[in-house]
């Protein structure tokens, strides 16, 4: 059974940090890209960032270069997302997925084979 514990999420101000972290199991981690994507109210679901290990493949969205960082512990099977220089624009649900072969340095584009439950991200102004 494949199973994502996220956590992380929270309300932070304007300008701060957050480290979201995704704990995944039953699926083979080493093989497969895992990453993030975010939904915010009103909106499309939109592709954060993902980290493909096998290869190295990192992918960010273009708002969120030079903010965002992920990382990836592998002997722990987590991603790890840090969240610096928080907009309000930030704000949303935060998803953590996997997929075999979505994760490229172009994009991090649905449909993607197994998802989380979400952790919500509220950046005050």
């Amino acid at each position: 059974e494949v199973q994502f514990v996220e956590s992380g999420g929270g309300v932070v101000q304007a300008g701060g940090s957050l480290r979201l972290s995704c704990a995944a199991s039953g699926f083979p981690f080493d093989d497969y890209a895992v990453g993030w994507f975010r939904q915010a109210p009103g909106k499309k679901r939109e592709g954060v960032s993902c980290i493909n290990s096998s290869d190295g493949t990192v992918y960010y969205a273009d708002s969120m270069k030079g903010r965002f960082t992920i990382s990836s512990a592998n002997d722990d099977k987590t991603v790890f997302l840090l969240m610096n220089s928080l907009k309000p624009e930030d704000t949303a649900h935060y998803y953590c997925a996997a997929d075999w072969g979505r994760c490229s340095a172009y994009g991090w584009r649905e449909p993607v084979e197994y998802w989380g439950q979400g952790t919500l991200v509220t950046v005050s102004s």
